[in-house]
């Protein structure tokens, strides 16, 4: 099954290290499904306001009863580019292990990978077009004399509260009421529906190198403030353990600046256990426009802070079957001829 419009292209000469356009982004999405049938699917998670399709991989070993899920989205701000940049590497490394590294198998047999590589298309294709450091959407509501919500301030969160304006010409603005913009509304929705099961929930930005926890307003304190900054802190580790580079860790509160309506701050709200905010390379030599050069190594260490979290929550859910899961493994790999995956019609699964 095609997405219309949409031609495919060669995962064996996709380049990682480089930016993409968000058609570009798209057919990655779909190519990455085809050839990945067994543990991809592609969803439609919604529509920008400029009625563009968002899309989002769901990656996992496929099962009839509920899974836990770890969300990830990229490119919330349309100029942070290394953003969607690292969502692709993610998927790149979870796709080209899964089969030999028995860890990250155990990870696709009881949770599945929500991952949006661009939640503000929108915003992501003016920046490539026209303005190269426009961060917001591209909504316009009657009286306002400039384009664009902040989704990042869009949230039902403390709602424009702090560190948001209401004016809409600000890079800030945080629209005319909570979950005003469709965007912001999509993955709402979807996150609703699922929170019960959502255990981890990552939003990609930059810059800065901050691994930000909940909360951005100074009046408010996760319950389990202290079990995310001591993970935080280890993820961090990780990060510096690969290529010497220093993340600071906290909540925007203590350690950057006071905000609201983020969606780190109202998925916890909503009973996520985890919620980060990764501020990616670098602190400001290049700021947004950071060189093709260092993606590779900024997706290489975001990669190993993201899994240090990750395995520590699949940990948390799943330490007491991680003996059976790794004898079921042995058993299905023994007869993984019985099972066929071949049929492409399954590859992507469009829903609304």
């Amino acid at each position: 099954m095609q997405v219309p419009g949409i031609h495919t292209l060669s995962l064996d000469s996709y380049n990682y290290s480089t930016y993409h356009p968000a058609d570009q982004i798209t057919n990655w999405m779909v190519e990455v499904a085809l050839r990945h049938p067994d543990v991809v699917q592609l969803h439609l998670l919604g529509q920008t306001y400029e009625k563009k399709n968002i899309l989002y991989l769901k990656i996992g070993n496929r099962s009839e009863q509920p899974k836990k899920i770890i969300w990830m989205d990229c490119g919330i701000h349309a100029r942070e580019w290394i953003s969607p940049a690292f969502c692709q590497w993610f998927v790149k490394e979870i796709l080209q292990t899964y089969k030999s590294d028995a860890k990250v198998s155990r990870y696709l047999q009881d949770m599945d990978f929500y991952i949006v590589p661009v939640l503000n298309i929108d915003g992501y294709i003016y920046s490539w077009q026209t303005n190269r450091l426009w961060r917001k959407s591209r909504s316009i509501y009657p009286g306002n004399a400039c384009f664009g919500t902040d989704l990042n301030r869009n949230f039902d969160s403390a709602w424009c509260s702090v560190g948001a304006s209401r004016d809409p010409c600000s890079e800030t603005y945080c629209g005319p009421r909570a979950e005003s913009e469709s965007e912001v509304k999509a993955v709402a929705n979807l996150v609703r529906s699922r929170k019960a099961d959502i255990v981890c929930f990552f939003t990609i930005h930059s810059y800065g190198q901050l691994i930000l926890m909940p909360y951005g307003h100074p009046d408010k304190n996760a319950s389990n403030f202290k079990e995310l900054l001591d993970l935080g802190l280890r993820a961090a580790e990780a990060i510096k353990k690969k290529h010497g580079t220093t993340y600071r860790v906290g909540p925007p509160s203590s350690i950057l600046y006071n905000n609201s309506g983020s969606s780190r701050d109202w998925a916890r709200d909503m009973g996520i256990p985890f919620s980060y905010t990764l501020e990616l390379r670098d602190n400001g030599t290049h700021g947004f426009l950071l060189p093709e050069e260092q993606i590779e190594a900024t997706c290489q260490e975001a990669q190993a802070g993201v899994m240090l979290i990750v395995e520590s929550v699949h940990a948390k859910y799943f330490s007491g079957a991680t003996a059976l899961a790794s004898l079921w493994l042995t058993i299905t790999a023994s007869y993984s001829h019985v099972f066929h995956y071949s049929d492409l019609s399954h590859a992507i699964v469009i829903k609304s």
